[in-house]
């Protein structure tokens, strides 16, 4: 049985002050959502008259549903293609120990470190110019090709950890590379492939400048641009601001609560490969 000491309560007190920092932008924004627009007061200072009128103002002023909708498409689009792409990809790269498979995965790996900001306007133009310009496969292209470098990285690293002998007994019974794959192999990779969806639809569903730029004009908006038409050059409306963000984490959210358990054991198996 482990002794309570004085070392255990100053930890614990430590873990309760970073707690309540992280916490406290969360205070802020909930505390701001549900406020009345002519509330003057500190943000510190919690609202003694709450209202939730700020939530239907933002649903029904930004048309947020339709925003969802369309961040909804654009990620599972976008999260399905990046999955695909980078499991297929990493399969060939982690089993072949050919020198082209190496130099195939480094080659990869460079898309890590070039931003794309370098490529944002010729990107822009072959968009426009294949007529995808104002769709959603615009953004489903720009990110496929954005983080199937980083979704690469991540299985690479779980793959290098599963043994092969589970392939190897798949293909002494006849079954093909694809097969084993999808079969066998995908299945295993499981914990990495929540990762991968979390942190690929976190990035997708909170990017701002793609949307605007790709469907400016086109009348479909994403949630962070939908949200920022609350924001004025003299004048913004911000409880309804912050009661339209709550709105759009919420869905992100739920879905990082229920698949927290598996991006941990995709991080933790990646680690070990």
């Amino acid at each position: 049985m482990t002794r309570y000491t004085w070392r255990t309560g100053i930890l614990e007190v430590l873990m309760l002050v970073v707690a309540l920092v992280f916490a406290f932008p969360f205070y802020i924004l909930i505390n701001l959502a549900i406020r009345k627009e002519n509330d003057q007061g500190s943000p510190l200072v919690p609202t003694f008259a709450p209202t939730i009128e700020n939530f239907v103002n933002a649903w029904n002023q930004a048309s947020l549903g339709g925003a969802i909708v369309n961040s909804l498409m654009v990620s599972v689009l976008s999260v399905v293609v990046i999955v695909f792409v980078s499991a297929m990809a990493s399969y060939p790269l982690v089993r072949l120990t050919s020198r082209l498979s190496k130099t195939a995965y480094w080659v990869i790996m460079v898309g890590l470190l070039l931003p794309f900001q370098v490529a944002l306007i010729p990107l822009y133009t072959t968009i426009r110019d294949i007529g995808l310009l104002g769709t959603t496969w615009s953004l489903v292209l720009f990110y496929a090709g954005l983080q199937v470098p980083f979704s690469v990285f991540l299985y690479t690293g779980f793959l290098r950890a599963l043994p092969a002998e589970y392939e190897e007994a798949a293909w002494v019974d006849g079954a093909g590379p694809l097969t084993t794959f999808w079969r066998i192999v995908f299945p295993m990779m499981r914990p990495v492939t929540g990762t991968v969806i979390i942190l690929n639809a976190i990035f997708v569903w909170n990017d701002f400048l793609t949307p605007l730029l790709y469907l400016s004009g086109s009348g479909s908006q994403t949630i962070p641009v939908a949200l920022f038409s609350f924001v004025g050059e003299y004048q913004s409306n911000w409880p309804i601001v912050f009661a339209g963000l709550i709105i759009g984490i919420a869905p992100i959210l739920i879905v990082y609560f229920l698949l927290q358990k598996t991006v941990i054991q995709g991080f933790s198996g990646g680690l070990k490969g």
